[in-house]
């Protein structure tokens, strides 16, 4: 680290590779300073003023000066050619003169309408090659009539050429004189050109006194052009950007230099930019908030060059602005108003949008890959197939409700989470929906499963319960739902338990049903159920024929929840629809899937089989397997041989707690009495559950663990047997 900077005064300071992390030039006057290739991280340049020095600006005045000089020199003196021809007695050379004036009109109407591209490159050409044959194929003789067409076209050419070069200087000397922001100066360029006029057609003209009026006009006409494009290149018209970019690169080598330099992080606010050079710079989230002048600097090989990113990242305003398909990584966007704005399928990687304003905005399929989007106003984003990482940052997020999809002709149902259409996120609600998320993308590092074989779509029913929730009455509501609704093709796929302050049960519906009417018909059965009296709510159970399945498992499963703030994930292939980012190794991201990931919530930590101990359970679950048949197979397990593996895998791992053991070993157990009966349908559900709390227990643990590894093996095997992959 070098001292730090007391002077504010750095004018022509030599800084070239030097490390300046975090250094402070805020004030500071850096006109003339070299920073080329040097490490500007977090350094801070508010209200500095950059650009030219004292002398350069001299220097520069009078380059302009001589280029105006030359442009209407060049132009009188071309224009004096075509006039000769044109009032010359010579035979041929009236033809040539009016080729000359009919091509020079062309190229002046192409340079207005088209600029200075390919169609003027184009007839420029063709006209030579014809000049050039004339003069190729003309025989070698002393005849008078061959010399004259020959001085014809020779006279042609440098008429033509003259008048284009007349125009370019003319053009880079108004140019430069706007870049400098000198008013003065360019009445002064002007007349300069005029001069230069008078002084060329007096020098050229050699026939009669008629073609001193076709030089003025023709000079005139050059110069006049030439002012024209130089003042459209500096305002922007990219059909003059070969002119733009001379005159930047002219004036950015005396002023000052980022060439090269890192400047991660850095801070330019209100500074005057005039005339730096920034090509090749790291400007990842550099701050330009009300910068000057930025588009008079060098910013070739950056994201500056783009006018929308500069208007953009200068104001921090976007808001109902179209930013869609845009390169925008690494930028400096926080505290900004992007209400309404579009970014579909635009990369916002490393962007800095800490508490800026997102609401309504549209995220579809935007990349947010370690992106901090702290604090950020996400209220009614949509947030279809975005792309996040376990390092994108989602910290004090605001929200009162999102979409997770964009609204079509197809399907009109923007997917709005909370369900209810007429309640919002409460505060907390937000994180703790998109916590499964992260987690999952954490799960999908550690145990280094690849989440684009899973490729389904569907759309989610978020039911949050908060002040506790009763078991009982959320299992029996729930499983009503679906048998009321069965065109919802509901099925819970996920429960995220915060003790007795919050349950968050999801289900899977298909995509056609109206998710708040189901959301409602829910809360309705539910607290009806809840406010039954004791008597009346058996006598409801035992009404329901063996007491559903479904019903005692989702009942085990919210009771667990409430006694642990703890929530394990677990995804399959007819569940989500996750895409792995090609270019960020390890992240995840999650499309169509509004937030959902499956999981089942795990028995608490500290929650313990009553009455039951270690060896009492695992020996019923040995005796429990043991009547299972032995594989007909001898080179291929079976369930049998399947389970006693897992058995031994439980029970030997140091990284689990004897509390989830027990409850490891006791789902073990469901399993192997399914197994006792394999073609019972209804056994299925049952075994998927128990996959899900074993899976569940593994989350947690790193993937080199030999049980997470025997469980990676075995547990796809055992669902292949039960048919429920």
């Amino acid at each position: 680290m070098v001292e730090k900077i007391q002077t504010k005064n750095l004018q022509n300071t030599d800084f070239r590779g030097k490390n300046l992390t975090g250094e402070d030039f805020s004030n500071a006057d850096i006109r003339g300073t070299n920073f080329s290739n040097a490490v500007l991280i977090r350094a801070n340049f508010s209200n500095a003023k950059a650009g030219l020095p004292l002398i350069w600006t001299v220097a520069l005045i009078l380059l302009s000066l001589i280029l105006s000089l030359f442009a209407g020199l060049i132009a009188g003196y071309a224009g004096a050619f075509i006039g000769d021809l044109l009032s010359g007695r010579t035979y041929g050379h009236t033809t040539f003169g009016i080729i000359s004036l009919i091509s020079l009109i062309s190229f002046l109407i192409i340079i207005f309408w088209q600029g200075l591209g390919g169609t003027l490159a184009i007839l420029a050409e063709l006209i030579a090659a014809f000049l050039i044959a004339i003069l190729a194929f003309l025989p070698e003789t002393e005849n008078q009539l061959i010399d004259s067409l020959i001085v014809g076209a020779v006279f042609t050419v440098i008429g033509l050429a003259g008048s284009l070069a007349g125009l370019v200087n003319m053009a880079l000397a108004i140019a430069i004189a706007r870049i400098m922001t000198l008013p003065k100066v360019r009445f002064i360029i002007i007349f300069m050109a005029l001069f230069g006029i008078i002084l060329g057609a007096l020098l050229g003209v050699r026939s009669q006194v008629s073609a001193y009026f076709i030089s003025g006009i023709v000079g005139l006409a050059a110069i006049t052009l030439g002012a024209y494009v130089g003042w459209q290149a500096i305002s922007g018209n990219k059909k003059y950007t070969l002119i733009r970019t001379l005159a930047v690169g002219i004036v950015c080598q005396g002023g000052t230099k980022f060439y090269n330099a890192d400047l991660t992080d850095a801070n330019f606010t209100q500074a005057t930019l005039k005339s730096v050079d920034f090509r090749n710079a790291i400007l990842t989230r550099s701050c330009w908030f009300g910068v000057q002048q930025l588009d008079q600097a060098r910013i070739d090989n950056t994201y500056l060059k783009d006018a929308r990113i500069r208007q953009l990242i200068i104001t921090k305003d976007g808001r109902d602005t179209n930013f869609d398909y845009l390169d925008l990584r690494g930028l400096n966007l926080q505290n900004a108003n992007l209400q309404n704005a579009s970014f579909v399928s635009s990369d916002l990687s490393l962007a800095n949008l800490e508490h800026s304003n997102l609401s309504k905005a549209k995220l579809t399929r935007s990349q947010l890959y370690q992106t901090n989007l702290n604090h950020a106003d996400l209220t009614g984003a949509y947030i279809q197939n975005w792309g996040i990482s376990t390092d994108t940052q989602l910290e004090a997020i605001k929200c009162e409700y999102i979409y997770m999809r964009l609204p079509t002709k197809d399907d009109p149902d923007p997917c709005r989470k909370p369900d209810n259409k007429n309640e919002v996120f409460k505060e907390g609600d937000f994180a703790d929906f998109i916590a499964p998320i992260i987690k999952t993308l954490d799960l999908y590092q550690t145990q280094n499963i690849d989440p684009r074989q899973v490729a389904s779509k569907f759309k989610t029913l978020d039911l949050f319960h908060y002040e506790g929730i009763d078991p009982t009455a959320a299992a029996i509501a729930i499983t009503q739902l679906a048998d009321n609704y069965p065109e919802a093709a509901l099925e819970v796929v996920s429960l995220e338990g915060r003790g007795h302050e919050k349950i968050r049960l999801q289900a899977v519906v298909a995509g056609g049903v109206n998710r708040s009417e189901l959301y409602n018909e829910y809360f309705k059965t539910y607290s009806q159920i809840k406010s039954l009296p004791y008597n009346d709510l058996q006598a409801l159970l035992i009404g329901i024929k063996e007491k559903d399945e479904r019903i005692r498992s989702l009942e085990n499963l919210l009771g667990n929840a409430i006694h642990q703030p703890k929530f394990y994930v677990e995804t399959y292939q007819t569940q989500g629809d996750f895409n792995m980012s090609q270019q960020n190794k390890g992240n995840v991201s999650i499309s169509r899937t509004q937030g959902n990931i499956s999981g089942i919530a795990a028995a608490g930590e500290n929650q313990t089989m009553t009455g039951v101990a270690m060896g009492a359970v695992s020996g019923n679950v040995t005796n429990t397997i043991n009547q299972l048949p032995d594989s007909e197979e001898s080179q291929e397990a079976g369930i049998k041989e399947l389970l006693k593996q897992l058995q031994t895998a439980i029970e030997t791992d140091t990284n689990l707690s004897d509390e989830d053991k027990e409850e490891a070993l006791k789902q073990l157990q469901t399993i192997a009495e399914a197994g006792q009966k394999p073609e019972d349908s209804g056994m299925q559900k049952v075994v998927k559950n128990s996959l899900k709390f074993l899976k569940g227990t593994i989350a947690d643990l790193p993937s080199t663990v030999e049980l997470v590894q025997t469980c990676g093996k075995l547990l796809p095997l055992v669902a292949q047997f039960f048919s429920v992959a």
